[in-house]
């Protein structure tokens, strides 16, 4: 079936961002398709939630002393650059990095800004950044990287998970990797783990760490690494990294999995091939053409063939669905004194299986169906019914004025509901059951004052419940 533009544009929004409002796919059909995807992937600026506003009205959020993604769930939530949000949720979760060893928020929000500003530019430059990143520092512990005394878990981990994967290099590549980073530390690193560790700088907040190269303590001798031969610096290596056909293949993959279609765990890849190998390697070619550019990747993959034919072939992630449900609803808009509330949304995405900030191991999250589990499953559905299902809310509120009206047929009823909701696609028996509540509803209403807001509240419910929502 020939996808409308407003079914493209829906897709397009859920898998750039968080889904659209009805206003804003309104105004997203009004553009031909390739002119959105430009507008979509080439914003800079962000108009959202004020940092002022937001500290003000929650001191611990400017202190840092909390264990919440509460200030980022701000962003996401009222952003009118989604895309930027969803670009740093997609590399946070392949250099998965988590606040339970740092124990330091600030450094991590800070982490996640450095994804904002570098996470559409050369895939070198982010890696190059990464590198310097003081939370990735302390994380994987190369401010522990000496010259006399490597530490060779970030040469590992920079190898096979952000950017070659499994096979693609030998042992010594990774000692000769670990070399080369030496040196590149974090400012006072044990002064400032000490005084994270004692909360002792209330109120002022934790201090957050810095990036410093020692060259007194980098290992500048000659390295082979991957077959060449230099007296390589960590920049060095990262040039080396990014040249290889199997990090093209490699990053690759992630895009495909993260905004086209689940694929099997990251650990998998070296004995599973991909999902769709024609498409890994449109990517694959692209990054390579356009010089390891990811937005001009992104460009590819969005006017593509197999992401357009790719609606509802990815589970929702957790904090995609939590994000895409409050943009709906319209919470959390303005930052309320005492509200405790998005914190309380915040813990929901860890019961529902992803904390964000605190990712289970480097690996970052398993997605696709392993999202799904009866727990949290059960979670999933009470807190999308809970909020789709509020009309004091003013999203709500607008969801339904937009459905509201004079119905002849159960199936145009259910067709609204659907509409508005993003254009939800369900299957046939899903469908019949919606399409008997409707028709209890309107056999008991009066037509002259048309649709009632519990009948319509109620299959709200019914559809952000099914198997079908879950996936986007």
């Amino acid at each position: 079936m020939e996808l409308t533009n407003r079914a493209l544009a829906a897709h397009l929004s859920r898998r750039a961002g968080f889904g659209a409002t009805p206003g804003e796919l309104d105004s997203y059909c009004d553009i031909e398709y390739e002119q959105l995807v430009e507008e979509l992937i080439n914003k800079v600026d962000s108009s959202h939630i004020s940092d002022h506003l937001i500290f003000r009205r929650h001191v611990d959020l400017h202190t840092m002393q909390g264990h919440n993604a509460a200030y980022w769930a701000y962003r996401m939530i009222s952003t009118d650059n989604p895309f930027v949000e969803k670009i740093a949720l997609f590399w946070h979760g392949v250099f998965a990095t988590a606040e339970n060893k740092l124990n330091n928020i600030g450094s991590l929000t800070n982490q996640v800004d450095m994804f904002r500003r570098h996470g559409l530019g050369k895939y070198d430059d982010l890696l190059i950044e990464l590198s310097r990143d003081p939370a990735m520092l302390i994380w994987l512990d190369n401010h522990t990287n000496h010259k006399d005394s490597i530490n060779e878990n970030y040469g590992r981990e920079i190898l096979e998970l952000f950017s070659m994967g499994v096979g693609n290099y030998t042992e010594e590549d990774i000692k000769e990797c670990a070399r080369a980073f030496t040196g590149w530390t974090v400012k006072n690193g044990e002064y400032l783990s000490m005084m994270a560790v004692k909360d002792s700088i209330w109120p002022y907040g934790r201090i957050l760490w810095h990036h410093e190269y020692r060259d007194s303590d980098h290992d500048s001798g000659k390295k082979k690494f991957l077959g060449e031969n230099s007296n390589f610096n960590g920049d060095g290596v990262v040039g080396v990294i990014c040249r290889q056909q199997a990090t093209a293949n490699f990053i690759a993959r992630h895009l495909y999995n993260f905004f086209v279609a689940d694929e099997v765990p990251v650990p998998q890849w070296s004995s599973t091939p991909p999902k769709d190998p024609e498409a890994v390697d449109v990517l694959a070619n692209a990054y390579m053409e356009y010089d390891h550019d990811i937005r001009s990747i992104m460009r590819v993959l969005f006017n593509s063939d197999f992401f357009k034919n790719s609606r509802f072939k990815r589970v929702k992630s957790p904090a995609e669905l939590i994000i895409g449900t409050l943009r709906n609803t319209g919470e959390y808009q303005v930052p309320e004194g005492g509200e405790t509330g998005i914190y309380t949304v915040m813990e929901e995405s860890g019961y529902m299986g992803q904390k964000l900030l605190d990712p289970p191991s480097v690996e970052g999250w398993h997605t696709g169906e392993e999202w799904i589990t009866s727990g949290s499953l059960v979670d999933r559905v009470n807190f999308a019914t809970s909020h789709i299902g509020d009309d004091s809310k003013p999203g709500v509120k607008n969801l339904i004025s937009r459905v509201n009206g004079e119905y002849k047929q159960p199936i145009e009823l259910v067709n609204a509901c659907l509409e508005v909701l993003g254009g939800v696609e369900i299957e046939p028996d899903t469908y019949q059951k919606l399409e008997e509540v409707a028709s209890a509803g309107l056999g008991e209403s009066n037509a002259s004052q048309g649709v009632s807001s519990d009948l319509i509240i109620e299959i709200f419910q019914l559809i952000v419940s099914s198997r079908e929502f879950q996936r986007c």
